[in-house]
């Protein structure tokens, strides 16, 4: 069946920007390291300020409303002390953040960030763990979790049996053990196909008290 010129030039209008979205879609926003080294610095920025630094919103609004690049993926916790823009001081468009208490990832999580990667042109995957996390603490205390809380503390726990006896503090051991156990988790699990050499993963940890973030070695 042959379809009219007009209905043919309204099907390819509609389909050029997909096909086009498509073609694009492995190009990195920014390489990983350059990406990382961003973080660094918007890091040291927020925690050596003594004012918080304002956000061109309207601006950065309007230039993000037909697509977005954000340059990093942030898995992070649902912690309210522990926004990932306002702590790497960045705006809107610049961060694809997946936050769960613990900063733990499940499937959704891990759609997430396959998405970020293929679509969005992220190349940097960091799981942020923090000082003083409720979850791991619950974890780490033991007993029985009341209704979905459980089963944060159960994908925790392997965390704490990892650490137990170890030296130190117990607490910030599992937190570190726990950032750990996510990032192999990713690097296993989150399917990158023939984008897996050029992303990378790691850990960082954040002090509440110093806004800095100590990233693993």
């Amino acid at each position: 069946m042959k379809i009219p010129s007009r209905i043919s030039a309204v099907l390819l209008s509609l389909l050029l920007p997909a096909l086009a979205a498509a073609a694009d879609h492995t190009s990195p926003s920014v390489g990983a390291d350059v990406a990382l080294a961003r973080l660094k610095a918007g890091n040291q920025r927020f925690a050596s300020a003594s004012v918080s630094s304002s956000k061109p919103v309207a601006a950065r609004r309007a230039a993000t409303v037909n697509g977005q690049h954000p340059f990093a993926i942030i898995v992070g916790c649902a912690d309210s002390r522990t926004p990932p823009e306002i702590i790497f001081d960045q705006s809107i468009g610049d961060l694809f953040v997946v936050r769960a208490a613990g900063n733990l990832v499940d499937d959704y999580g891990l759609g997430s960030i396959e998405y970020a990667v293929e679509h969005l042109g992220a190349r940097l995957i960091v799981v942020l763990g923090h000082q003083k996390c409720g979850a791991v603490q619950a974890a780490l205390s033991g007993g029985e979790a009341p209704g979905h809380i459980h089963a944060l503390v159960s994908a925790i726990q392997p965390a704490v049996q990892a650490t137990k006896g170890k030296p130190g503090d117990p607490l910030s051991n599992a937190v570190h053990e726990n950032d750990a156990l996510v990032a192999e988790k990713i690097r296993k699990k989150a399917r990158l196909g023939d984008l897996t050499s050029q992303v990378r993963v790691v850990e960082g940890c954040y002090d509440l008290r110093t806004g800095k973030v100590e990233w693993a070695k």
